[in-house]
């Protein structure tokens, strides 16, 4: 399941979206409450591929996304650990819970076996393959080191997963808000620190599990690989990370203050979402323009909102034989995500990005893997 979960990461804006988030952004009085957790600590090292340690590495991260957000108005950053101590997952949960806040965000380096490298975010859910399974079990494995764990957590098993079926339910409501945040993490990193894409996933980490607000788990590469073991043990891959990571924060925040502003307002259906998301070189393809595809059909119709579930914007083009209708227009790729998955939201769950170079459909893997290089 690549990012293309949501097909390449990416997020969900819609005014029922901010139904659930908007009390933060509406209240000028309560900040914006972020909780960052830097995974592991203390007598936890975490994994010590080629002898780095994830408890440092995510810690170092962490504290530099927290000095970033912290320059922000209205905005309060709170931190399950800002030394080298040991935190029980339920306390980090209860952490950002007591503080009402408005966003978790975990920050952890994986290992593997192999020589596996790559960047992927996580989000509450059952485990859709073997692999996401194995990495929430590691995390969760954790609560072997707590004392009295079995009592603590209600006989919940790491190993099983039938243990993380119930797990999901209490985060479904805030599972939209996850993979967005979740979704401007993977792009970010993926797009302008040119990491390897393992995609937004769902998984079952108890961490998450027992956060009330929207929460995601983000594993920034491998320190069992001999060069991004190095890149995230360096000053230099902490910092980018750190940045990335502060970045996908800032915009997530940005995009609820524009969406809360538009709801006043009850002729807007929509929101335009080219206002929310800032440009930044990295994500700008010169020369391409980027679309979101809703459909194909023999049929012609007017490209009116009406006859596409109110959306604006909507072209239509011939090719092949078949009507093709498209939404959005721009050469920002991170923006064409936002794009693609807010019509999603608006019933084109099949939708997807397309490529246009000089007016002509061009392959968008070897667009993106072009300026990679």
């Amino acid at each position: 399941m690549q990012t293309k979960f949501l097909s390449s990461f990416v997020l969900i804006i819609s005014i029922s979206f901010f139904f659930f988030t908007a009390s933060a952004a509406e209240n000028p009085i309560k900040p914006f409450v972020v909780v960052l957790d830097a995974g592991h600590g203390g007598h936890d090292t975490g994994n010590i591929g080629n002898g780095y340690k994830e408890s440092e590495i995510a810690l170092s991260i962490v504290l530099k996304v927290g000095a970033e957000l912290e320059k922000l108005p209205n905005v309060k950053v709170i931190y399950t650990r800002k030394t080298n101590v040991f935190i029980e997952l339920r306390e980090r949960a209860a952490i950002a819970n007591r503080a009402d806040a408005d966003l978790f965000v975990s920050v952890h380096c994986n290992a593997h076996k192999s020589q596996a490298y790559g960047t992927e975010t996580f989000v509450l859910g059952l485990h859709k393959s073997q692999a996401n399974f194995e990495v929430a079990k590691k995390e969760n494995e954790v609560i072997y080191l707590e004392d009295n764990y079995q009592e603590k957590y209600g006989g919940f098993d790491p190993n099983a997963p039938e243990s993380l079926i119930g797990m999901v339910l209490m985060q479904e409501e805030y599972l939209d808000q996850s993979i967005l945040l979740a979704s401007l993490v993977q792009n970010n990193i993926v797009n302008n620190l040119k990491q390897n894409d393992r995609s937004v996933k769902q998984a079952g980490f108890w961490v998450l599990h027992n956060t009330y607000m929207p929460s995601v788990l983000i594993e920034t590469g491998f320190l069992t690989n001999k060069n991004e073991g190095a890149y995230l043990n360096s000053a230099k891959g902490q910092i980018e990370m750190a940045r990335e990571i502060g970045n996908a924060i800032k915009t997530y925040i940005s995009s609820l203050s524009v969406a809360n502003e538009k709801i006043k307002d009850p002729e807007i259906e929509q929101i335009q979402v080219d206002k929310v998301i800032e440009t930044t070189k990295e994500d700008i393809y010169e020369g391409v323009t980027f679309k979101v595809q809703l459909a194909a059909s023999g049929k012609k119709l007017d490209p009116k909102p009406s006859n596409f579930k109110g959306l604006k914007e909507v072209t239509r083009e011939k090719e092949n034989g078949l009507f093709k209708y498209y939404y959005g227009e721009t050469s920002d790729y991170n923006k064409i995500q936002v794009m693609k998955t807010f019509v999603q939201q608006k019933g084109y769950p099949s939708a997807y990005v397309v490529a246009f170079k000089k007016g002509k459909k061009v392959n968008l893997p070897e667009v993106l893997k072009s300026k990679a290089n």
